[in-house]
């Protein structure tokens, strides 16, 4: 089948490579040329496992190909809009100028028949705006909503072999069409025997803010755990352990730390209240503040037990800060833990210097003030104190014996709870961590 997917940026990108992979004939199509230029070359923007051989391979078969001319979507059928859904600026509510700009700008390049599909993450509401207005141009084409539930760092994975899908389709003969189309688009995931939901617009465009905010709440929730646990001397991580055998309750997303960043669960979650005031149901998600509230607090927390270890003052310290990107795996630094507690350490007169495998280039342009280094044995060289922040197998895997005969002292804060205390504090470290004795 003949698809275009319009806008190639992480998830765009990564689908079209994915859709080429499963047998259609891909165009993906993207204002940035530089971008274009890149993904037509093999060559991924941004990095995520596995994706550069995911491209070379699909456009090997010459069934993927990028283009920054919308025209070339002419002869598709399938059309998935997969631009960004930003935060506006100053405001909790999702920023749609990609969504919209991707919508009418294919608009006039739609035949007869054609299948728009959106996956991108947008206010409930927003599928029934558009569909409403595809029907009033009338070029006879079907939108449904399609979202996506992509991790950073197993996108590839997660597009081939998805743990659900979800269509929203309109009623009657036009929907019964489109999801059958979507049937032979993911003929191959559900021929494995991927779940199938389908549904409405309002339920399948609620589907993703409610997935990213129900592991968002149970984040924060084992987070103000850890607050507890510090107040009372308990131990957060075997707190989640004895927890987590509960398996109404389970141990995934139950490790305390850091909190979560990201381009998707802050932002998410927040324009879910925002669309929810909006609706005059502001109440029912009342508690995603408190959420968030708690989430932000873990970035101050860090800062403060740093400030701890140090005996009460981190001025003129040296800190080195394990980790850049929100998350391993990943070289994206949106709305990052990590460099938050970095930036704000340096403006209360730390001196510190960041490492991570693959964010560094990204942390410059964003955050140029602070330092950088290549590894994490230079980025410690000399310290005072060294943060885990960003819980990479690098990091995870780290020899306290050799990483203590590069510092000045042995004092490490494990921001995400990854590490072996008994192994550090074997071997001279004053080991702390959030949520724990």
């Amino acid at each position: 089948m003949r698809i275009s997917v319009i806008g190639c940026g992480y998830l765009g990108a990564v689908h079209a490579a994915a859709m080429a992979k499963l047998g259609h004939d891909v165009v993906g199509v993207d204002v940035d040329a530089a971008k274009v230029d890149a993904l037509a070359h093999a060559r991924a923007p941004f990095y995520e496992p596995g994706l550069p051989e995911l491209l070379a391979e699909s456009a090997a078969t010459g069934r993927l190909r990028f283009t920054t001319d919308l025209s070339e979507v002419v002869g598709a059928q399938v059309h998935f809009i997969c631009v960004g859904t930003p935060q506006k600026r100053g405001e909790f509510g999702a920023d749609l100028k990609y969504v919209e700009a991707a919508f009418e700008g294919l608009l006039p390049h739609l035949g007869d028949g054609d299948v728009v599909v959106g996956k991108s993450t947008v206010p409930v509401g927003t599928a029934e705006d558009l569909a409403q207005r595809l029907a009033d141009a009338g070029p006879g084409a079907t939108l449904v909503w399609n979202p996506e539930f992509l991790r950073e760092g197993f996108a590839v994975q997660d597009t081939l072999h998805p743990d659900r899908i979800v269509y929203g389709v309109p009623e009657g003969e036009r929907g019964e069409k489109a999801k059958a189309i979507l049937d032979e688009v993911y003929a191959t995931p559900l021929d494995e025997g991927i779940p199938l939901v389908v549904t409405d617009f309002a339920t399948a465009q609620l589907v993703k803010v409610a997935a990213n905010a129900f592991l968002a709440t149970k984040i924060s929730f084992i987070n103000a755990m850890a607050e507890l646990c510090e107040a009372t001397g308990a131990d957060v991580t075997s707190l989640a352990d004895a927890i987590g055998h509960d398996e109404r309750i389970g141990r995934k997303f139950l490790n305390a730390g850091l909190g979560f960043g990201g381009g998707c669960l802050p932002k998410d979650i927040r324009a879910f209240m925002a669309r929810a005031g909006e609706l005059g149901a502001d109440q029912a998600l009342s508690f995603l503040r408190e959420v968030d509230s708690i989430n932000m607090r873990r970035r101050v927390r860090m800062v403060d037990l740093a400030r701890e270890v140090c005996q009460g003052s981190i001025v003129g310290r040296s800190v080195a800060v394990l980790g850049a990107a929100f998350k391993p795996n990943s070289d994206d630094i949106r709305d990052s833990p990590a460099l938050s507690v970095a930036a704000q350490m340096q403006l209360q007169g730390a001196r510190v210097v960041v490492t991570d495998p693959q964010a560094i280039a990204n942390a410059q342009e964003k955050w140029p003030d602070l330092t950088y280094a290549a590894t994490a044995e230079e980025a410690a060289k000399e310290v005072d104190v060294v943060l885990l922040a960003t819980e990479w197998a690098e990091y995870r895997e780290l020899d306290p014996v050799e990483l203590g005969t590069v510092v000045r002292t042995r004092t490490i804060v494990d921001g995400r709870n990854v590490l072996d205390p008994a192994a550090w504090r074997a071997a001279g470290w004053t080991y702390r961590a959030l949520g724990r004795p």
